[in-house]
């Protein structure tokens, strides 16, 4: 009897959603899934893997790998290995574009900007971990003071006409200077590109960005003008692959593949 793998499942658990992803032999994506993290990082990544393996028909058997990765990659029962978040986007975002460059994930609490070689091999990496200025959970905090859905931010930001510059990353102090510019009359659309415009300024000055740019993430998914945005900003084309959100979830899967179980963390 063949007991040989069959599907290979890359969980990403991160502080504010979990993804799952399963791909086959062929490297080919079979379904996703996505869910809030919540409390409880082994519950959260067992509905992602149980969705996913919902839509792709399969029933649990033991013919697959798991590889868990993320903030909450311990807590995941059913991985069989785990990897960093760090290598899982770089793997994930290479496996779109095979070439050296450097990669921009802002995700829901941190950001991150990798740099990869031709051979996409990490050569350097950094990440933002003091706070969450410039991640989604800013971007939340201040759709929740403005009373504006998450989901409508980018269309907003789209309609802008004017430049309001914020310069706090902080979210309370960005809150005050959103305050102060509503009082002189801004328009909130102006306000919300503001913000946008804030993202881009504290990830640019983590980093150089050399050669080609690759974007992933949450943020990115939901809000494709601000990649617009970081393009005007650093003169070139930014790459973006087909789904930006499961960027970690797909190199954990790849790996999965690539180590049938033989990997280490």
């Amino acid at each position: 009897m063949n007991n040989q793998p069959e599907n290979f499942v890359g969980i990403d658990v991160g502080a504010s959603t979990t993804k799952a992803i399963i791909i086959n032999a062929d490297k080919e994506i079979l379904v996703y899934s996505v869910n809030n993290t919540g409390a409880d990082y082994g519950a959260a990544a067992e509905k992602a893997f149980a969705n996913a393996c919902r839509q792709a028909g399969t029933k649990g058997s033991d013919r697959y790998l798991v590889m868990a990765t993320g903030y909450g990659k311990r807590n995941v029962p059913r991985a069989d290995d785990t990897k960093t978040e760090i290598s899982c986007h770089a793997r994930g975002a290479f496996h779109y574009f095979p070439k050296d460059h450097t990669l921009i994930d802002i995700g829901g609490q941190d950001n991150k900007i990798v740099k990869t070689d031709r051979s996409g091999k990490r050569v350097n990496f950094k990440m933002n971990r003091k706070c969450a200025a410039g991640t989604g959970a800013f971007l939340e905090e201040i759709a929740y003071r403005l009373d504006i859905k998450m989901d409508k931010l980018n269309q907003l930001a789209e309609k802008a006409q004017h430049d309001v510059h914020i310069g706090s990353y902080c979210t309370v102090f960005a809150a005050t200077e959103i305050l102060a510019r509503i009082r002189e009359g801004a328009k909130v659309e102006d306000i919300v590109k503001g913000i946008f415009g804030s993202v881009v300024k504290r990830v640019l000055e983590m980093d150089t960005m050399d050669g080609n740019v690759v974007m992933t993430g949450g943020v990115v998914a939901y809000n494709p003008f601000l990649v617009s945005m970081f393009e005007e900003k650093i003169g070139r084309k930014i790459f973006v692959p087909p789904h930006p959100q499961f960027t970690g979830a797909l190199g954990a899967a790849l790996y999965s593949l690539e180590s049938k179980g033989g990997i280490n963390a």
